[in-house]
């Protein structure tokens, strides 16, 4: 089951004040590089957007995580992509029952999930 509408401007926003707010790239790079996210079903991937190496007229989505609600349990995994181009799961105590938690934890865990996935 996707998310609403609302659910999705909800996850937009926290994503926006937890995560964006604080990793988005430099103003002197951002005519070459932004941010963004796809939300599509259950989940949530957040990438940046940047040239092509031997092309700069055309750019290339470069993922960072992403984050799936599993609706049979209720909480939120996170994941992050390998030189092998699949998702892997972060491993031991990454889901949690709370949407915004889902992005990001209490205050504390919150800095340490999110250096994590800003490391991509």
């Amino acid at each position: 089951m996707a998310f609403t509408e609302f659910e999705i401007a909800e996850h937009a926003a926290v994503i926006e004040r937890v995560f964006w707010s604080r990793r988005r790239p430099p103003l002197h790079i951002r005519d070459r590089i932004r941010e963004g996210q796809h939300i599509e079903g259950q989940s949530v991937e957040l990438f940046f957007v940047r040239p092509v190496w031997d092309d700069p007229t055309r750019h290339t989505e470069e993922s960072i995580a992403k984050l799936t609600f599993v609706l049979a349990s209720g909480v939120w995994r996170i994941f992050w992509k390998r030189a092998d181009l699949k998702w892997h799961r972060y491993p031991a105590r990454a889901g949690s029952a709370d949407a915004r938690s889902g992005v990001a934890r209490r205050r504390s865990r919150r800095e340490r999930v999110l250096l994590w996935v800003s490391r991509g």
